[in-house]
């Protein structure tokens, strides 16, 4: 039977980096400052501010060491995650002292490991242990991402069963934070209970969110099953910007951090409301 937390307990992870990074014009980097900045001021327990990956694969994202820099002198109580995609990505993101999380998308399908990281799903199990000795070196913690983690629009196996397994080989090499991704927004109710339920039942030690794309029609359903199967740590964007541009339903997008807030309520979040209406305003500006 897996955990069930009280909605006091919930984390929000708000995901700036993954709404903004598709993104075709480039964002001027004192715009996403002031964005990122905004944010800092709201209460969430985590921002996904940046990636340390190659401005060729991620031209948006080419300004994030200055991002980060600038964001890291406004640091309160909010952690800050960025994504690297292998050594050299994690070592340029441990120098900054801000940073409390590496995060690194590890794909349970092939194909989709190899066009975005460029390596298959086994030689990713490698990277995975050699960026985790260099997060831990730095007494940072690392997030991996499971990606296609609800299915994929490969024709490719996939069951709940291969994303326990693949949890436990990656527990097993010290990681013990996981955000099971729904990448192109093919997850249901059954899919997303068989996953959280079993992963509760066979690992105690580990935390696990769900980053969620969702259309405007299917969130509660999503973030309801999710919760009552023991997870308490949800990713969202403000208005669900961004997503995968691979979902077949241009509807598809990020889980809105505004239909999380409602469901959980902000008497138990106790977000800045004041500060969300803010940052709201800065996202009309960044994501026109």
């Amino acid at each position: 039977m897996a955990t069930i937390f009280n909605k006091a307990d919930i984390k929000l992870i708000e995901c700036p980096r993954d709404a903004m990074q598709g993104i075709h014009d480039f964002i001027p980097t004192d715009l996403k400052i002031k964005y990122i900045q905004s944010l800092q001021k709201v209460g969430f327990h985590t921002l996904d501010c940046a990636s340390f990956v190659s401005p060729k694969a991620i031209p948006q994202m080419k300004d994030s060491a200055k991002v980060v820099e600038a964001i890291s002198e406004t640091k309160g109580n909010t952690k800050l995650s960025v994504i690297v995609a292998n050594q050299r990505g994690a070592n340029d993101a441990i120098k900054y002292d801000a940073i409390d999380y590496l995060g690194y998308p590890f794909s349970i399908s092939e194909t989709f490991q190899k066009r975005n990281t460029n390596r298959g799903v086994e030689e990713s199990v490698d990277l995975v242990k050699e960026i985790l000795d260099i997060t831990k070196s730095a007494g940072k913690e690392m997030v991996v991402y499971i990606s296609m983690g609800f299915g994929n629009p490969y024709e490719e196996e996939w069951s709940s069963e291969m994303v326990i397994d693949w949890v436990g080989r990656l527990e097993l090499l010290g990681v013990n934070y996981f955000s099971i991704s729904d990448t192109v927004g093919v997850s249901d109710s059954d899919k997303i209970r068989a996953v959280f339920s079993g992963l509760f039942r066979h690992y105690k030690k580990s935390e696990f969110g769900a980053h969620f794309h969702t259309r405007p029609d299917d969130w509660q359903e999503k973030v309801e099953t999710a919760f009552e199967n023991g997870c308490a740590r949800f990713d969202g964007a403000i208005k669900g910007f961004g997503g995968c541009p691979m979902a077949k339903d241009e509807l598809v997008g990020n889980m809105p951090t505004e239909r999380l807030i409602e469901y959980f309520g902000n008497d138990q979040l106790k977000l800045n409301i004041e500060a969300m209406s803010e940052a709201e305003i800065i996202a009309n500006e960044v994501f026109l």
